[in-house]
């Protein structure tokens, strides 16, 4: 099975609050689950980005949990709470802070954790990577810009959560894409000029993604869609069969 994105659910011990980051439709069962099991109640799903490869969990995450909001900077989107840059989201006596980080999309933020030990850098930062600026309002000049000043200015030994990675890598720090990640190690210039020649295509799901994201990914899931992967093909597949 293709992993096709990285959730991540963190928790206020005392509080017993949550917050859950970059949830995928196939999975919302699966998470809230979890969240029942660990006993903690799930206050915020948030979203780093409007995804183009698949549907966000938010949507059916609310129906499964009651009380939880959704989460999400691009102000176009549907969501309980949008948020700006410098906002803080505060599950119990922890929060995290907004970074704003466009250029692979112009919504994308990063959360970084209040004692700045990590950050959950969505598509902006991947390990060794970074996301695509070729559609979706990209630009490869502000995602370099945003990296630097965003992402890579926080402490050396800054863990960092990408919301992908083929490879099954799930993890990086700041020390690490500072001095390995073949891209942001080159000048601006040498920069843009790769993003500009990556060549890739367009993403397949994006016509089905991008509009349910816009929603929060609140649309009609058939009853009978998969659940053993967690993309959104299934989600389509299913609702061609019907």
């Amino acid at each position: 099975m293709t992993r096709i994105a990285d959730t991540y659910l963190l928790a206020d011990p005392a509080s017993r609050e949550a917050v859950i980051i970059d949830p995928v439709v196939g999975w919302a069962d699966r998470d809230a689950e979890l969240v029942r099991d660990l006993g903690v109640t799930l206050k915020y799903g948030l979203n780093t980005h409007v995804h183009a490869d698949h549907v966000t969990g938010t949507g059916k995450l609310k129906t499964l949990l009651a009380g939880m909001q959704s989460v999400i900077f691009e102000p176009a989107c549907k969501a309980d709470v949008h948020v700006a840059h410098g906002d803080r989201v505060q599950f119990g006596s922890r929060w995290l802070e907004v970074r704003h980080t466009p250029g692979h999309t112009p919504g994308c933020v990063t959360f970084v954790l209040d004692d700045q030990s990590m950050a959950f850098t969505g598509d902006a930062l991947l390990i060794r990577g970074c996301g695509r600026t070729d559609f979706q309002g990209g630009s490869a000049p502000t995602l370099f810009d945003s990296v630097h000043s965003q992402i890579l200015s926080l402490p050396d030994a800054c863990l960092l959560f990408p919301a992908h990675d083929y490879k099954g890598r799930t993890v990086t720090s700041v020390s690490e894409e500072k001095a390995k990640n073949p891209r942001l190690t080159k000048s601006k210039e040498e920069f843009v000029h790769i993003m500009d020649h990556l060549g890739l295509e367009r993403p397949k799901l994006i016509d089905i993604a991008v509009p349910a994201n816009l929603e929060c990914g609140v649309y009609d899931i058939p009853a009978d869609a998969p659940k053993s992967d967690g993309s959104v093909a299934t989600v389509a597949a299913a609702a061609a069969a019907k």
